[in-house]
């Protein structure tokens, strides 16, 4: 919503929002799917039902998020490791400043891949030096050379005098978000999903009482109590 209000962000923007998304990445090696923001605009990561945890050394093999954000070895079929989600980090924070991803998406993998591989990610001159090379860094086509971890994270000259300390960070808001906020035509773009007159023909008492069983759920959804998780939709 605020990144279709602005436009693109300024590069003290999204230097926040890199050193907040790289120590979550570097506490946790698992990348959500969704990013929100706090009411201070600081940034939380949310839905962490494709995320897998892998041992050190693991590989996974599973194709599976929003394509544009996908590192070239997952839109293959893998092998692949935590250098996917760095990936994934140098996707979002060229698409923020510059307000349109480095590669349009595609509808099929195998024509996502075959653009992925061509593309030069040559960095536009609009950009700092470095804030150019940490995005070089993260965007390295092959994962053993890519940055993948919190310490050359850290070091990158793009964060010269930049605290990594997230109470620090969380004291001071995030002003552009708060002033986007107070954007007219915020309410509107805020507006995600279809209106509840769409779900007059559901009938959750049935869905509530549906006779599925844990082994029929996907594996996240196995420890959820399904009365209450149907209960919370319906109400949605």
């Amino acid at each position: 919503t605020y990144w279709l209000l602005k436009g693109r962000f300024g590069e003290d923007e999204v230097r926040v929002f890199a050193v907040e998304l790289g120590s979550a990445l570097g506490q946790f090696s698992a990348f959500s799917r969704n990013i929100l923001c706090c009411d201070a605009g600081h940034l939380r990561l949310a839905d962490f039902g494709l995320s897998r945890r892998l041992k050190r050394g693991g590989r996974a093999f599973t194709i599976c998020g929003t394509i544009q954000y996908m590192a070239p070895e997952v839109l293959s079929g893998g092998p692949y490791n935590h250098a996917a989600d760095w990936w994934s980090l140098g996707i979002m924070l060229f698409a923020l400043v510059t307000g349109e991803f480095p590669v349009a998406p595609e509808p099929e993998h195998g024509a996502m891949l075959k653009k992925v591989r061509e593309f030069p990610y040559f960095m536009p001159e609009t950009l700092s030096t470095p804030l150019s090379l940490l995005l070089t860094e993260l965007l390295c086509k092959n994962p053993a050379n890519r940055l993948r971890n919190l310490e050359c994270f850290r070091r990158q000259t793009f964060f010269h005098s930049t605290s990594f300390d997230s109470q620090i960070l969380q004291k001071t808001p995030v002003e552009l978000i708060l002033e986007l906020k107070s954007h007219p035509d915020w309410p509107a773009k805020a507006m995600r999903g279809l209106p509840l007159d769409y779900f007059h023909n559901f009938d959750c008492d049935k869905i509530l009482h549906s006779p599925t069983t844990p082994t029929e759920l996907s594996p996240t959804l196995t420890n959820i109590d399904l009365n209450e998780a149907t209960a919370q939709s319906c109400k949605a």
